[in-house]
């Protein structure tokens, strides 16, 4: 008796020892979706400010109307509650909701495409047992026709959507491939930094190469740009991507400033690293940060001018007593001279800067002069700080601020939609009448 007591004992245990082990992995998994949550950046379209975690309903303009994000929470009326991990998979990976809808691509899937089954499998355990679920469905998408027919992506990722999952460059170190596998697949950059055709797909032949967000520009961030003028070392980029300051001037604005605060400075050091070694792969020289100490001397003549432009007149009462007459900084705030963001083909950062302001989470932020300047007189400040410190020759026009006001530029994609499917429809109707009238004489 005392034997069987024994082994059930024993039993009872072992049974309690590996029910501990399967819970510390599951916390475990759940932890790792955690983090790849954040590499993802997910919060920053589907957690409205005010609203529960990953809840939905936050509004993402794109050139063919209002894009409402959906509610991811574990929730089995208004969620993804009731997705299985291959439904799961296939809405990250394919663009195609648990109900066998399509998903617009302003959900990058395109890019997530690249994730390991590993990491999907982490993402899943996270969204369903570490995402509070939450019973309210956001306000759904309704773009005007023809792109409300959801099906009609399925053609769009028929001839766009690549389904090759990320390869390893055996040539390249794991540093590397680390930091390609987070470029390419999670953390999305090729989403913003490449340019689109005319049908809103991503020009392959022309990755990282910059692109027009609508408002904001997103630079060209291929190695060659990046060993250009700016001259960005590893260690810069690393830096740029913790804190959005680095030393060679830049300091990141706009949708790379959000992904910054709620993605980017939230990895760990290894991987924003690796990011690193994969953009600038040849190994660039590192140079020391430039860290100004004290207070910094006004340069420049401040004596009032009889004749200065509208644009120096502007800069000198609305700029210069955080950024120095000469653009130069002060005390630590940020100096415009030798800024990279005055080296891009466009003025636009520079306007939408002047508009919107800046303002990280964390540290000092720059005011928004939309309220205060009107469209004439951003394109005089802009002009100025672009031409006569940052000696470049691009310019903004008033009409370019008026359209970035308004927030860019309306898409000629639904015309053009509009009309093919006029063209398509004339053209089914006058098969129908041919092979009526054919059918008819052969009587």
């Amino acid at each position: 008796m005392a034997k069987q007591w024994k082994a059930l004992l024993s039993a009872g245990v072992l049974a309690l020892l590996c029910s501990q082990a399967q819970a510390e992995d599951q916390n475990a998994l759940i932890k790792r979706g955690e983090y790849l949550a954040i590499a993802g950046d997910c919060g920053a379209c589907h957690t409205e400010e005010g609203k529960a975690p990953f809840s939905g309903g936050h509004a993402i303009s794109s050139p063919l109307g209002t894009i409402f994000s959906t509610n991811i929470t574990p929730s089995k009326s208004a969620g993804i509650g009731n997705y299985s991990e291959a439904q799961f998979a296939a809405a990250l990976r394919e663009g195609v909701r648990g109900d066998g809808s399509q998903l617009y691509p302003a959900m990058p899937y395109t890019a997530y495409v690249k994730l390991s089954d590993e990491d999907v499998a982490a993402l899943y355990a996270y969204f369903m047992h570490g995402v509070q679920p939450v019973d309210v469905q956001p306000q759904k998408t309704a773009l005007p026709f023809p792109f409300n027919l959801r099906f009609s992506m399925a053609a769009w990722n028929w001839l766009f959507l690549d389904k090759q999952p990320f390869q390893p460059d055996a040539a390249q170190s794991a540093e590397w491939n680390r930091g390609a596998y987070l470029v390419q697949g999670l953390t999305h950059c090729s989403t913003c930094h490449t340019p689109r055709n005319f049908l809103m797909a991503e020009q392959s032949a022309k990755n990282l190469q910059g692109a027009s967000l609508g408002t904001w520009f997103a630079p060209d961030i291929t190695v060659t740009a990046l060993q250009g003028k700016s001259h960005w070392t590893r260690q810069m980029l690393a830096d740029y991507l913790a804190t959005g300051h680095a030393s060679n001037g830049a300091t990141a604005g706009g949708p790379m400033l959000e992904a910054i605060d709620k993605s980017f400075s939230r990895l760990t050091p290894e991987d924003r690293q690796a990011i690193a070694v994969y953009l600038l792969p040849g190994g660039q020289a590192e140079q020391a940060a430039v860290v100004k100490t004290g207070l910094t001397p006004v340069q420049g003549d401040d004596t009032p001018q009889a004749s200065i432009s509208s644009g120096e007149a502007l800069y000198r009462n609305n700029c210069a007593a955080c950024h120095n007459l000469a653009g130069e900084g002060l005390n630590g705030l940020p100096a415009l001279k030798n800024h990279p963001v005055l080296d891009k083909p466009t003025a636009d950062n520079v306007a939408m800067a002047v508009l919107q302001g800046i303002w990280p989470e964390k540290d000092q932020g720059m005011i928004a002069f939309a309220g205060s300047l009107n469209d004439a007189q951003i394109a005089d400040i802009t002009n100025y700080v672009m031409r006569d410190i940052g000696h470049s020759k691009v310019q903004i026009t008033t009409d370019r601020v008026k359209t970035l006001r308004a927030g860019g530029e309306a898409s000629p994609l639904m015309l053009v939609s509009r009309v093919g499917m006029a063209l398509a429809g004339v053209a089914v109707i006058l098969v129908l009448l041919w092979w009526w009238r054919r059918k008819r004489i052969s009587r």
